[in-house]
Protein backbone atom coordinates (compact mmCIF):
# COMPACT_ATOMS: atom_id res chain seq x y z
CA UNK A 1 0.00 0.00 0.00
CA UNK A 2 2.67 2.27 0.98
CA UNK A 3 4.66 1.59 -2.29
CA UNK A 4 1.73 2.22 -4.37
CA UNK A 5 0.71 5.27 -2.60
CA UNK A 6 4.65 6.75 -3.35
CA UNK A 7 4.55 5.47 -6.98
CA UNK A 8 1.34 7.48 -7.49
CA UNK A 9 2.45 10.48 -5.31
CA UNK A 10 5.87 10.57 -7.70
CA UNK A 11 3.23 10.54 -10.84
CA UNK A 12 1.26 13.29 -9.23
CA UNK A 13 4.48 15.13 -8.75
CA UNK A 14 6.05 14.39 -12.02
CA UNK A 15 2.89 15.56 -13.80
CA UNK A 16 2.64 18.93 -12.86
CA UNK A 17 -0.57 18.46 -11.32
CA UNK A 18 0.16 20.10 -8.16
CA UNK A 19 1.86 23.18 -9.60
CA UNK A 20 -0.81 25.11 -10.32
CA UNK A 21 -3.07 24.62 -7.34
CA UNK A 22 -3.94 27.24 -4.87
CA UNK A 23 -4.93 26.89 -1.34
CA UNK A 24 -6.80 25.29 0.54
CA UNK A 25 -6.38 22.40 -1.80
CA UNK A 26 -2.86 21.54 -0.48
CA UNK A 27 -4.25 21.76 2.64
CA UNK A 28 -7.13 19.66 1.66
CA UNK A 29 -5.48 17.07 0.35
CA UNK A 30 -2.80 16.55 3.21
CA UNK A 31 -5.87 16.27 5.58
CA UNK A 32 -7.82 13.65 3.23
CA UNK A 33 -4.79 11.65 2.73
CA UNK A 34 -3.96 11.26 6.68
CA UNK A 35 -7.67 10.69 6.99
CA UNK A 36 -7.42 8.15 4.66
CA UNK A 37 -3.70 6.51 6.17
CA UNK A 38 -5.73 6.87 9.44
CA UNK A 39 -9.04 5.10 8.15
CA UNK A 40 -6.80 1.93 6.91
CA UNK A 41 -4.37 1.74 9.63
CA UNK A 42 -7.65 1.68 12.09
CA UNK A 43 -10.06 0.04 10.27
CA UNK A 44 -8.49 -2.33 7.54
CA UNK A 45 -7.99 -5.65 9.51
CA UNK A 46 -4.95 -6.65 7.66
CA UNK A 47 -3.38 -3.08 8.17
CA UNK A 48 -4.66 -2.73 11.24
CA UNK A 49 -2.83 -5.82 12.59
CA UNK A 50 0.36 -5.08 10.75
CA UNK A 51 0.40 -1.66 12.49
CA UNK A 52 -0.38 -2.97 16.25
CA UNK A 53 2.60 -5.64 15.41
CA UNK A 54 5.50 -3.52 13.89
CA UNK A 55 7.88 -2.48 16.32
CA UNK A 56 6.95 1.64 16.89
CA UNK A 57 10.51 2.45 16.75
CA UNK A 58 9.96 1.70 12.51
CA UNK A 59 6.85 4.47 12.84
CA UNK A 60 9.59 6.59 14.72
CA UNK A 61 11.82 5.98 11.61
CA UNK A 62 9.69 7.23 9.21
CA UNK A 63 10.31 10.73 10.95
CA UNK A 64 13.93 10.88 9.72
CA UNK A 65 12.50 11.94 6.57
CA UNK A 66 12.12 15.04 8.57
CA UNK A 67 15.57 16.12 7.82
CA UNK A 68 14.14 17.51 4.73
CA UNK A 69 14.58 20.53 6.92
CA UNK A 70 17.82 20.95 5.55
CA UNK A 71 16.78 21.11 2.28
CA UNK A 72 14.12 23.58 3.35
CA UNK A 73 16.93 26.13 4.58
CA UNK A 74 18.82 25.51 1.14
CA UNK A 75 15.85 27.15 -0.59
CA UNK A 76 15.66 29.92 1.64
CA UNK A 77 19.15 30.86 0.94
CA UNK A 78 17.97 30.75 -2.59
CA UNK A 79 14.80 32.94 -2.27
CA UNK A 80 12.89 29.87 -2.90
CA UNK A 81 10.80 30.01 0.41
CA UNK A 82 9.88 32.25 2.70
CA UNK A 83 11.90 32.97 5.99
CA UNK A 84 8.88 32.10 8.43
CA UNK A 85 8.47 28.57 6.78
CA UNK A 86 11.49 27.44 5.98
CA UNK A 87 13.45 28.57 9.00
CA UNK A 88 10.79 28.02 11.48
CA UNK A 89 10.13 24.12 9.59
CA UNK A 90 13.47 23.44 8.36
CA UNK A 91 14.77 23.93 11.72
CA UNK A 92 12.05 22.25 13.79
CA UNK A 93 12.12 19.16 11.25
CA UNK A 94 15.77 19.04 11.52
CA UNK A 95 15.37 18.69 15.56
CA UNK A 96 12.76 16.28 15.49
CA UNK A 97 14.66 14.34 13.31
CA UNK A 98 17.31 14.05 15.35
CA UNK A 99 15.47 13.34 18.60
CA UNK A 100 13.72 10.33 16.33
CA UNK A 101 17.74 9.41 15.62
CA UNK A 102 18.00 9.30 19.54
CA UNK A 103 14.96 7.65 20.12
CA UNK A 104 16.19 5.01 17.98
CA UNK A 105 19.38 4.56 19.43
CA UNK A 106 18.14 4.82 23.16
CA UNK A 107 14.77 3.59 23.23
CA UNK A 108 15.48 0.01 24.31
CA UNK A 109 13.33 -3.32 22.88
CA UNK A 110 11.55 -4.03 25.08
CA UNK A 111 10.26 -0.85 25.58
CA UNK A 112 10.01 -0.25 28.84
CA UNK A 113 7.71 2.07 30.66
CA UNK A 114 10.61 5.00 31.52
CA UNK A 115 11.08 4.72 27.33
CA UNK A 116 7.86 5.45 26.57
CA UNK A 117 7.84 8.45 28.57
CA UNK A 118 10.53 9.68 26.38
CA UNK A 119 8.97 7.64 23.02
CA UNK A 120 5.82 9.77 24.35
CA UNK A 121 7.44 12.99 25.15
CA UNK A 122 8.92 12.78 21.28
CA UNK A 123 5.89 12.61 20.01
CA UNK A 124 4.27 15.48 21.11
CA UNK A 125 6.94 17.60 20.48
CA UNK A 126 6.87 16.05 16.55
CA UNK A 127 3.19 16.43 16.47
CA UNK A 128 3.14 20.19 17.74
CA UNK A 129 5.89 20.79 15.51
CA UNK A 130 4.27 19.28 12.41
CA UNK A 131 1.17 21.07 12.85
CA UNK A 132 3.26 24.29 13.66
CA UNK A 133 4.92 23.83 9.94
CA UNK A 134 1.15 23.39 8.00
CA UNK A 135 -0.31 26.39 9.44
CA UNK A 136 3.12 28.64 8.53
CA UNK A 137 2.33 26.97 5.46
CA UNK A 138 -0.85 27.68 5.16
CA UNK A 139 -0.45 31.16 6.23
CA UNK A 140 2.76 31.77 3.35
CA UNK A 141 0.22 30.07 0.48
CA UNK A 142 -2.42 32.25 1.60
CA UNK A 143 0.04 35.53 1.83
CA UNK A 144 1.62 34.85 -1.80
CA UNK A 145 0.78 31.80 -2.89
CA UNK A 146 3.98 32.12 -5.52
CA UNK A 147 6.54 32.08 -2.44
CA UNK A 148 5.20 28.48 -1.69
CA UNK A 149 5.64 27.25 -5.32
CA UNK A 150 8.93 24.86 -4.40
CA UNK A 151 6.29 22.81 -2.34
CA UNK A 152 4.16 22.07 -5.29
CA UNK A 153 6.58 20.76 -7.70
CA UNK A 154 9.02 17.60 -7.21
CA UNK A 155 10.65 16.59 -4.75
CA UNK A 156 8.88 18.69 -2.52
CA UNK A 157 5.46 18.10 -4.18
CA UNK A 158 6.10 14.39 -1.95
CA UNK A 159 5.27 16.48 1.31
CA UNK A 160 1.63 17.01 0.65
CA UNK A 161 0.66 14.25 -1.10
CA UNK A 162 2.77 11.68 1.20
CA UNK A 163 5.28 12.41 3.42
CA UNK A 164 3.31 14.87 5.68
CA UNK A 165 -0.29 12.79 5.87
CA UNK A 166 2.01 10.22 6.82
CA UNK A 167 3.70 11.97 9.92
CA UNK A 168 0.58 13.36 11.14
CA UNK A 169 -0.69 9.53 10.84
CA UNK A 170 2.42 7.76 12.84
CA UNK A 171 2.46 10.66 15.36
CA UNK A 172 -1.61 9.58 15.81
CA UNK A 173 -1.04 6.20 15.94
CA UNK A 174 2.01 6.51 18.02
CA UNK A 175 -0.12 8.50 20.31
CA UNK A 176 -3.14 5.96 20.55
CA UNK A 177 -0.56 3.11 20.46
CA UNK A 178 1.03 4.21 23.90
CA UNK A 179 -2.46 5.30 25.54
CA UNK A 180 -4.12 2.13 24.74
CA UNK A 181 -1.37 -0.58 25.15
CA UNK A 182 -0.02 -2.41 28.38
CA UNK A 183 3.87 -1.89 28.30
CA UNK A 184 3.69 -5.70 27.09
CA UNK A 185 2.08 -4.97 23.94
CA UNK A 186 5.53 -3.23 23.16
CA UNK A 187 7.03 -6.32 23.88
CA UNK A 188 5.72 -8.72 21.77
CA UNK A 189 6.38 -6.78 18.05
Amino acid sequence: ILGLWLVLALAVGAAGVLATVQPPLPQVIILSLTILALGLALRVSPVREWIADIDPRWLVAFHLTRYVGFYFLVLYDRNELPYAFAVYGGWGDILVATLAVLVLLFVPRPVSSRARLLLGAWNVIGFVDILGVVITATRAFMVDPASMAALLRLPLSLLPTFVVPLVLATHILIALRLRRAPVRQWETA
